[in-house]
């Protein structure tokens, strides 16, 4: 039970020390960084990068396509992403990264990767965080279908 609850409060404090500063450095908020991180990182779709269908994305970041939809529009007004539609069917649509939305997340990403250090990886020993990837890659496997783990770096 200690480790359950040590976890959960983990988790908790560490996500919004992380988000603080998120928004402080960038003005990104976490879903917003986790929308764009997730285009930068998307296999080349319909011969063009930086775009995923938005049910794919919404199934990969565990969201409803609902409310996905709804932050997208919310990111678009901002010149973050775009949407295309998908050739052939009408009811289907790419989120795609703007010139602007590359920019956002090339500028935030630098200081996300301070803030997790800072609150999180410099906190830790060596052997603390070969221990932690090597649970989150014994519960993620199950979770995730075993083949889509966390790479190693």
């Amino acid at each position: 039970m200690r480790a359950w609850l040590a976890y959960r409060r983990m988790r908790l404090l560490l996500s919004a020390e992380i988000n603080r500063d998120l928004a402080r450095d960038s003005g990104l908020s976490e879903a917003d960084y986790d929308v764009l991180s997730n285009l930068t990182t998307a296999p080349t779709t319909a011969g063009a990068a930086d775009r995923r269908r938005l049910s794919e994305l919404a199934a990969h970041m565990q969201w409803s396509k609902s409310r996905l939809s709804h932050h997208i529009t919310r990111m678009e007004q901002r010149g973050l992403v775009r949407r295309e539609e998908v050739d052939g069917d009408a009811r289907g649509s790419f989120v795609v990264l703007t010139a602007q939305g590359r920019r956002t997340i090339e500028r935030a990403a630098p200081h996300h990767v301070h803030s997790v250090r800072r609150h999180l990886i410099d906190r830790l020993s060596p052997e603390q965080i070969r221990v932690l990837g090597e649970i989150g890659d014994v519960v993620l496997g199950p979770l995730e279908g075993e083949g889509e783990g966390i790479p190693e770096n």
